[in-house]
């Protein structure tokens, strides 16, 4: 047990009631006295973005990032000026909510040529960040673990999401740590240390041995194999003191009845984050 988190930090991602809408992600939160929320652009797009700013904004809810934005690759260049618009819209979202954190999934290759793609993901970042600088948000880059290159994105590593940010050279661009994505990785404290100052996301969830699903397959934190403590302490060491997302997709917590779900996770938080 961790016993040194601040359980008014937990914010929920709203992936982790995925069966729920935006105005039942609200309710479930001020039940459960949860003050802060992640608000995912599927859930937007069902109630359309001035409801969900009203909604938000009468709530008193904080909102500590929408996700997501990305999804930079594709093979013709009409495409990827598609997928530029895309995240513009998605910087206005993220701004109308309230929230200075769009969390991009950079994307999939869609061919062979992982080295071109992941030129596309900064070529991308880089012709969306003067919109996203006018607007006010700040773009978090969040590595996924090496299992979702295929499908979801190239840039797999906080050394190569470090090394991004570093080539973009803006205060803009930052990073997000996930546990579920990075606690793997041999080098991922020194790669801690050296986004110093440019974490703009901390997400917990856990992995459960064996793990059963690629996209459903996260655990309550406490049920798996990630040590969350040590890697909050480490984001901390490095400045971030903001928001504790809680990013769960897992069928079992998504098909729970009321708000059953939520007293888990934060008897969850308070216990092993």
């Amino acid at each position: 047990m961790s016993g040194s988190v601040d359980v008014k930090r937990l914010s929920l991602n709203q992936i982790t009631t995925e069966n729920w809408s935006l105005p039942e992600a609200i309710e479930g939160c001020q039940m459960q006295e949860i003050e802060t929320i992640s608000v995912w652009r599927h859930k937007i797009a069902d109630i359309g973005l001035k409801e969900s700013s009203r909604l938000i904004r009468e709530s008193g809810l904080n909102v500590s990032s929408v996700c997501r934005g990305g999804m930079f690759p594709a093979l013709s260049k009409s495409e990827r000026g598609e997928r530029l618009e895309d995240n513009k819209r998605a910087v206005v979202e993220a701004a109308e909510l309230g929230t200075e954190v769009l969390v991009l999934v950079c994307g999939p290759s869609p061919h062979k040529d992982l080295s071109e793609s992941r030129k596309w993901v900064q070529e991308g970042i880089e012709a969306i960040l003067p919109f996203a600088q006018q607007h006010g948000v700040k773009l978090g880059i969040e590595p996924l673990h090496p299992m979702f290159a295929a499908d979801r994105s190239v840039i797999t590593t906080l050394a190569e999401a470090n090394d991004l940010k570093r080539r973009i050279g803006s205060d803009q661009v930052g990073v997000i740590v996930d546990v579920f994505h990075v606690w793997w990785d041999p080098y991922l404290y020194e790669e801690i240390d050296r986004a110093r100052g440019n974490i703009l996301g901390f997400h917990v969830s856990d992995w459960k041995v064996p793990i059963t699903d690629l996209f459903m397959g996260r655990s309550l934190m406490g049920e798996g194999v990630i040590d969350i403590p040590r890697i909050r302490k480490a984001v901390e060491q490095n400045g971030y003191h903001g928001p504790i997302e809680v990013e769960i997709m897992n069928k079992e917590l998504w098909e729970m009845p009321g708000d059953e779900n939520l007293a888990l996770i934060k008897k969850a938080f308070a216990d092993h984050v």
